[in-house]
């Protein structure tokens, strides 16, 4: 069978109520010419029952299931181990898509494969309504960030790109994988892998919804989230300082010395 143009990676985690809309938004692309491959970490709910009738339906999806949860970085990284697309698009399954999202990406690749292509999102509640709100306008420091062009510095401090929204060349993956032991900010480290190497280009029409449910990372494990933000800060440190300017190396090395501070504060309010 010919190469697809497209492979989709969906990750899948117990979300058996977003997950159809999900997959469809994907499947009633106006590109055709697609696989979806949906990795699903062990759902305990009826993902894995939804996920199998639709592959039942359309022979363009690919499962895997993995019989016990490894993890988002895990999930990702199997998904695109599966591609075969000369492009590679990701999409959590509580997102969705709009019916024209990969063709006006695409027609922007048309000028530049080597692009990393993203969107503004909407934002929606977990009933799919609207909340008025656009993606960029509810990450922090998103006012400031470039958006487009060479973004690896903007990004450095704190991510801004919406993941449901980006599709790349698979060849410009060659290297690049998500940290399997980072377990809430990997896609952070992700996105500023890739703009070390490659530019972005933002589409300011909103081309994909991200909702909104339940707890956030920070809420639901702020220690770990603020030892990860130390390690992350550290890697970029570690990996990028020479080629960082002094003016946010200062800065990251301030944040970083910040997060050690915050964690040992963690440390002692737990054990008090």
């Amino acid at each position: 069978m010919p190469k697809p143009l497209i492979s989709v990676v969906m990750t899948s985690f117990n979300y058996e109520r977003f997950i159809p809309y999900a997959i469809e938004s994907v499947l009633n692309q106006t590109v055709h010419d697609i696989e979806l491959i949906i990795v699903d970490d062990g759902s305990s709910d009826a993902s894995r029952c939804i996920i199998e009738e639709y592959r039942e339906r359309d022979s363009r999806i690919r499962t895997l299931f993995h019989t016990r949860n490894r993890g988002i970085s895990k999930t990702m990284n199997d998904g695109f181990a599966m591609a075969e697309g000369t492009f590679v698009a990701t999409i959590a399954s509580d997102d969705v898509w709009k019916r024209e999202k990969l063709q006006k990406q695409l027609d922007v690749l048309a000028k530049d494969e080597d692009l990393v292509v993203w969107s503004e999102g909407l934002v929606i509640d977990a009933s799919g309504s609207p909340t008025g709100r656009k993606f960029t306008q509810i990450v922090p420091d998103a006012k400031a960030c470039r958006k487009s062009g060479d973004i690896f510095e903007d990004i450095l401090v704190g991510n801004v790109i919406f993941g449901s929204s980006r599709i790349v060349k698979k060849e410009n993956l060659e290297g690049i994988r998500w940290n399997e032991s980072l377990r809430y900010l990997n896609d952070h480290q992700f996105a500023v892998d890739l703009a070390f190497r490659y530019d972005f280009f933002f589409i300011e029409t909103p081309l994909a919804c991200y909702r909104i449910h339940g707890h956030n990372t920070q809420t639901r494990d702020p220690a770990g989230f603020i030892r990860e933000l130390k390690t992350l800060y550290g890697y970029f440190l570690e990996r990028y300082g020479k080629e960082i300017s002094w003016k946010k190396r200062y800065e990251l090395r301030v944040r970083y010395y910040r997060e050690m501070a915050r964690i040992d504060y963690c440390y002692q309010w737990i054990n008090r």
